[in-house]
């Protein structure tokens, strides 16, 4: 409705201005000139003059328009001629007024549209961007807390190894001297028993000799009384069976320490493969995890970067939509009034034009009023 209205206005001031310039131009004035006494045309034009002058003495008024009171004040003064070119400058001015306002409307309207469009995809592009910051950040504590621990883990490792091989070589110590121990006792317990098999065998043939002497000479001097016959002691073989019973159980130490020394031996040196292999997976996890992290860090600082980059462009997008609103809010909430007033002035304008140029000003009044 508000564009049919603008539509009617601008050809309705194009068919008064037309008509204006039929009725101004020269011949229609020597027409006039020829055809009206001059007496009567000089009160006709103090008439024309003074109605002009409160047509936009009124509009003035109304419309609170410095230029109109200074044009009214121009028309009791100036000649006609240049009354009307001075209307005809200022009805110029208030269309293109009404023009350039019109554009700058349609900029506010785009560049307002533009602006909420550009800064909505700015934020959302911030929301991505600062999530991926988060994921980011996340993920490097997250690997710089497991390199950490693997680094414990690794140190601890170690630890248990230098305990481990320290608690070998005690084992080992106390091996060597236990083997010492039980082949010294063995050496000993074997020169006792030889010592003593020597002896009895010695004591055993003596005793064969005596007994085959008496044998032989049954007349020989009769022992002395209380003196038995001699025989092997049966404590000594009881002795001699002790000594290699202790001989044994030696032996069997020594085997059973051996056994247990090449037990400990093996598993240690299981215990030490099975940590080196540990230690080295730790390591190289760490290797792979601090690039991973040193990745991550890049991506990082070129992300923030991005972000930084987004946060400005969203105040340079914030600072522009605060000169629009600055530039526009006026415009955009006064528009049709000030396009309405404008065309009050032009038609202000045009009738006082019409009324020097001597129109009827009850016939304007009353088109004015339709």
């Amino acid at each position: 409705e508000w564009e049919e209205r603008q539509k009617t206005r601008q050809e309705e001031m194009q068919a008064v201005s037309q008509a204006l310039s039929v009725l101004s131009n020269d011949d229609a004035h020597d027409t006039f000139t020829k055809t009206f006494n001059p007496a009567l045309l000089q009160r006709s034009s103090d008439d024309r003059r003074s109605r002009a002058f409160g047509v936009l003495k009124m509009a003035a008024r109304r419309l609170r328009s410095p230029k109109l009171s200074i044009l009214a004040g121009r028309v009791r003064l100036d000649a006609f001629t240049r009354v009307k070119q001075a209307i005809d400058d200022m009805v110029a001015q208030l269309l293109k007024e009404k023009e350039d306002e019109v554009k700058h409307k349609d900029f506010c309207v785009d560049e307002t549209n533009s602006n909420q469009l550009q800064t909505e995809k700015k934020e959302r592009e911030k929301a991505t961007i600062t999530a991926k910051v988060e994921d980011l950040e996340m993920t490097i504590e997250e690997l710089g807390k497991t390199i950490e621990a693997l680094k414990k883990e690794i140190a601890e490792t170690q630890v248990q190894l230098k305990r481990a091989g320290e608690d070998r070589e005690l084992e080992n110590k106390d091996f060597q001297t236990t083997v010492a121990d039980q082949q010294e006792t063995q050496r000993l317990l074997k020169q006792a028993v030889q010592v003593l098999q020597s002896f009895y065998s010695k004591q055993a043939a003596s005793a064969a000799l005596l007994q085959l002497g008496s044998a032989q000479d049954p007349m020989g001097p009769a022992p002395p009384a209380g003196f038995a016959k001699y025989e092997k002691s049966a404590a000594g073989g009881s002795v001699i069976s002790l000594l290699e019973q202790i001989i044994a159980d030696a032996k069997a130490m020594e085997a059973d320490a051996t056994k247990a020394e090449e037990d400990a031996q093996k598993a240690y040196e299981a215990f030490v493969q099975e940590s080196n292999a540990s230690v080295e997976a730790a390591n190289q996890d760490i290797i792979n995890k601090s690039g991973a992290k040193s990745e991550a860090e890049v991506d990082l600082v070129s992300v923030k970067e991005s972000k930084a980059g987004v946060e400005v462009e969203l105040e340079q997008l914030s600072n522009y939509n605060a000169q629009l609103h600055s530039s526009c809010d006026f415009i955009m909430k006064n528009f049709e009034l000030r396009q309405t007033a404008r065309d009050q002035e032009i038609e202000a304008l045009q009738q006082a034009k019409a009324i020097l140029s001597g129109a009827d000003f009850e016939a304007l009044v009353q088109q004015s009023a339709a």
